[in-house]
């Protein structure tokens, strides 16, 4: 912290009144007036260090005649972000971040991306709001947006607006300290379902979205998946997911719950999507999908009311880290097989489930079927594959992923119908085994997934 007579210009802007705002805005011309604030300048970490995190009890800024030096790295012109600045330390290599919360629902025309500002502080209050500190005032125990009224009391704009250089990060190496930055990912994908033919989904547009859609963004370095999270009232919302691979830049936060983190970006210019994409290398067989024929393997799950029952049909059921396994469910007089890492303590979850061994020996143009419901949907994290060369250990067998349609369900409720997959399997023989397999952690990756009607067929 400094303590000195700081001498900064200040911006007045002389605007022309008009009935209608257009998306051409232009920063209007201004004169420049040099004034003296005496008093403290201060950081953002600093500011931060005020807030207990085992009180969790607000802090207000009083008689401190103190200034927090920042840069807005957030943009609500897209309507992304709603009555909240996101201020960073440093237009490059930040180490803190903030939210300050200010009633004004069009910032960007005065506080645009990379403008630097002060804030005074005397008279706002500080609090952790679902793992995100955020400024404001207080009032009756909460901390909410300043009012228009007093923003000029409280922000300072510069005239300068520096080039925001972002944060380089891997999904991997997300981190509180991070949060409220401006950062990049590269090399990234959004999941495979998200992007089908029979519902390509979009931005947050869906019907299953309250408040905010979240998709499923993966690495295509390390495998790490987070969420992208928007607003179901910014202007991008029905714009379809891009499909290729590539970088993002956002501000990555927290999602609603404080249960994982989330890139929340201020437009759809902030994808740079011009790579392949870097899927895994499914099955690809050449039969001519002929459906139909003899059914040579079937489960239902109709008799399976137990774990021994399961082991009994031939079925290998496993976690590698923990207890929790697939289990047998019902609903409605319907039987299937259950996986979730929902109310556990496991960090990390892989469970298997491997089917018995199938003889194809003497079967042609062979097809595997299923069906999967998705339930309370915090990520996509099941996935199906198939070996002719099963070892007994799931680990050290070699296996080769199919294309199965992993439906995306409802964020807070059960599924409302199971989705069928029919995939083309012809190109294998002897006996083959295939296996669902479900990589969870609690509480962020918890999906539920019931599974039902397995069946082979050929001829």
């Amino acid at each position: 912290m400094k303590n000195f007579n700081l001498i900064i210009t200040v911006l007045f802007s002389f605007l022309a009144i008009s009935c209608v705002k257009t998306d051409d805005f232009e920063l209007p011309e201004s004169k420049t007036k040099e004034i003296n604030i005496e008093g403290n300048i201060t950081g953002i970490s600093a500011v931060k260090s005020n807030f207990n995190p085992e009180t969790e009890e607000i802090y207000v800024f009083s008689e401190t005649n103190t200034v927090m030096e920042a840069y807005v790295v957030s943009s609500d012109e897209g309507g992304n972000f709603y009555k909240e600045l996101v201020l960073q330390d440093k237009p490059e290599n930040p180490t803190a971040g903030i939210l300050f919360l200010v009633d004004d629902n069009s910032l960007f025309e005065t506080y645009n991306f990379g403008r630097k500002i002060y804030v005074k502080l005397d008279g706002l209050a500080l609090w952790s709001n679902n793992g995100v500190h955020q400024l404001g005032v207080q009032n009756r125990g909460d901390v909410v947006a300043i009012p228009s009224s007093r923003i000029e009391d409280h922000i300072i704009r510069t005239m300068e607006t520096a080039e925001i250089i972002p944060l380089q990060l891997e999904i991997s190496e997300f981190n509180e300290r991070d949060e409220n930055l401006f950062i990049e990912v590269k090399n990234v994908q959004f999941n495979l379902n998200l992007l089908r033919e029979q519902h390509h989904y979009t931005f947050a547009g869906e019907v299953t979205d309250e408040y905010d859609g979240e998709r499923q963004l993966e690495s295509c370095r390390t495998g790490a998946s987070t969420m992208l999270s928007t607003s179901t009232f910014s202007g991008f919302k029905s714009l379809y997911l891009p499909e290729n691979s590539g970088s993002v830049k956002g501000i990555l936060t927290r999602n609603f719950y404080d249960d994982y983190f989330v890139i929340a970006v201020n437009s759809p210019d902030d994808f740079n999507f011009d790579g392949d994409r870097c899927d895994p290398e499914f099955l690809k067989c050449e039969g001519n999908n002929i459906t139909g024929g003899t059914l040579i393997f079937e489960e239902n799950f109709t008799n399976v009311a137990s774990l021994s029952a399961l082991e009994n049909k031939g079925w290998t059921n496993i976690n590698i880290n923990g207890d929790k396994a697939f289990e047998p469910g019902t609903f409605d007089g319907n039987r299937y097989i259950r996986v979730s890492a929902y109310n556990t303590e496991e960090t990390s979850m892989e469970a298997w489930l491997v089917s018995p061994p199938i003889d194809l020996n003497e079967v042609s143009e062979a097809q595997l079927a299923f069906e999967i419901m998705s339930s309370y949907d915090n990520a996509t994290i099941l996935s199906v594959l198939i070996t002719e060369e099963f070892t007994g250990n799931v680990l050290t067998t070699n296996w080769t992923p199919l294309d199965a349609v992993i439906p995306i369900g409802p964020t807070n409720q059960y599924g409302k119908r199971f989705v069928k997959s029919e995939i083309d399997v012809s190109c294998l023989k002897g006996d083959i085994h295939f296996a669902f397999r479900y990589l969870g952690a609690a509480p962020d990756k918890s999906t539920t997934y019931d599974i039902d009607n397995i069946r082979i067929s050929g001829n």
